[in-house]
This record gives C-alpha cells, structure tokens and sequence, in this order.
C-alpha cells in the first residue's frame, strides 16, 4: 500500500484508504518555475503509483497564473494531463483527496510580504495581477496562513480547497544562473531523471553537471535495455518486484527505485530477459522512455 508523508500532521498516511476508491490529487502550482514543475512531477508520480495498485485517480490543476504555460512545460516533462474541469471531479465520491504542493520556507512559515520560496521566479507586481495595493497589503499578514494559489507564499493551498493530506514538494535550487525553461526542456528525459533522483523533501540542488549526468545515465540505461531486448524475455523475479513496489509505496521513494535499477543491471545472476522486464516495469512509473533505443544497431 502506497503511503505518503503528510506535511500537516508529520505522519504517514495512506494513499488509498478506501481499496479501490477514487483518490483526487489536488496539484498546486504557482509561478512558472522548476519548483511548479517539480510540483507537477510529484503528482504525476502519485498518479502513476495508484493506477499501478488498481486505483482510480482524478488529478487537478489549480495555477491561475501561467496555467496554459505549465501545461505545455508539464507535457514536453512526460507528466500526464490534468483534468480541465474542476467541479466534475466533485461528484465522483472520491474516498481522498491529496494535495501537492511545493512546501513552506525554511523556518516552518510562509514567506512574508516581499519574499518568496527558494527556487520560485519572482511573483508580479499587483499591477500586473490586476489587484489593487490593499491586496497586495493584506497577503502574508499572518505567518502559516492558508492563502489563494498564486500568491507568494510556500505552500499555495487556499482554504476552500477542502481538507486531506498534503504532499508538500522542496524547492528546486541552481548553482549559478538559472537556465530558461525552454533550455531545461531541451532533454526532458534528463531533466526528469535528475529530479526523480532527489527525495521530494529535500531540495533539488541542480546545475548542468547534473542534468549531463542524468543523461549520460538515460543514455546508459536505453542502450542496455536495446541490447537486453535481443535475448529472450523472463518475468520480473519477484524480490526485484518486491523491492521496487517497496521503494515507492515508501512515500515515493524514486531514489530507492533508481537504486534498484542499478543493481538489476550489474547483477550477474539474472538474465537479460529479466533486466529488460524489470527496466520496462519501473519505466511505468518512472516515465523515461527507457525502451526507446529499441531496434537500434548501436
């Protein structure tokens, strides 16, 4: 059974409590940043590991700023789409409702008039959001207060959202200048291999270093699986399985996932069948396109 760090109550909680009841994820983005996509990446995850234990998920965006933007980035990411209509997922009788969103600065409160999240682009100006400056003078008035999403806090749930655990999602950092989305979404793969190889409650420290990393490893990775695919297939051997449904139910334990993957490779007791099976399996969840080199002469 999957099961998540509640950043509310500091306890694990199930993610499905209800066996095979919805669960709705509430994704909250704010900004058009790395930390919003990491945001989305961790729903997509959550997403992902529930439908792999046979429930049903209904996922929503709440990002009234740069919505249409976040899609885009969301989609080149591999991550799935979001429901467009809110108020359809309210009949459906869901048994949860998670919310994700990136977690509160350093200190335990939100960020005050004037700051922001670390790793969060800097918000607009009242003017350019369209309200008035007593607006802009009432956000942040009480620390650790719930406030609308969009606004310049940490943790951008608003208080209507209704109640339910919360997955809360540490922010992405760059040593240097912070490179453009579009040039972050020049391999998506990489990018999403760097940011899965990083618990969610710490933050992301990356740099270009890391993201070449990453896909010198996605590259290592689709060219075993093409060499693996030659041979006859085997099943997954059920430890391997074991450790993998571990790792992930395991509050999302991807590090642990990638861990896993690595042994698979460099175990000689297993067949290549069963290292291309095993890689395939985890790729259900870790949406890297590792077979993609499939056919290849390479």
């Amino acid at each position: 059974m999957l099961r998540i760090l509640d950043a509310r109550t500091s306890e694990p909680v199930p993610a499905a409590p209800a066996r095979r009841g919805l669960t709705r994820i509430a994704t909250h983005a704010s900004g058009l940043d790395p930390t919003a996509l990491r945001v989305m990446l961790t729903a997509d995850l959550l997403v992902r590991a529930l439908e792999l234990g046979g429930t049903p998920v209904w996922t929503i965006l709440t990002a009234p700023r740069d919505q249409p933007e976040l899609r885009t980035a969301a989609t080149h990411l591999a991550i799935r789409p979001f429901e467009d209509d809110r108020d359809l997922a309210s009949g459906l009788g869901e048994a949860q409702m998670i919310h994700v969103a990136r977690q509160p600065t350093a200190g335990g409160r939100d960020p005050g008039p004037g700051e922001r999240a670390e790793g969060a682009a800097p918000d607009p100006s009242p003017e350019e959001r369209g309200e008035g400056p007593s607006a802009a003078g009432s956000r942040g008035e009480r620390a650790g207060e719930a406030r609308p999403a969009g606004g310049p806090t940490g943790d951008p749930v608003p208080e209507s959202s209704g109640g339910g655990p919360l997955a809360a999602v540490a922010p992405v950092e760059w040593a240097g200048p912070q490179p453009s989305l579009p040039v972050l979404l020049a391999d998506p793969a990489a990018l999403r291999l760097a940011l899965l190889s990083v618990p969610r409650h710490q933050p992301a420290r990356l740099d270009g270093g890391a993201l070449d990393r990453a896909a010198e490893q996605l590259a290592d990775w689709r060219r075993a699986m093409a060499g693996w695919a030659r041979q006859p297939s085997r099943p997954v051997p059920e430890p391997v399985r074991e450790r993998l449904r571990a790792a992930w139910e395991n509050d999302l334990d991807l590090p642990g996932v990638l861990d896993v993957l690595r042994d698979v490779a460099s175990t000689p007791d297993l067949t290549d069948g069963a290292r291309f099976e095993t890689y395939a399996y985890a790729d259900r969840l870790l949406a890297l396109d590792l077979a993609r080199d499939l056919g290849s002469l390479a």
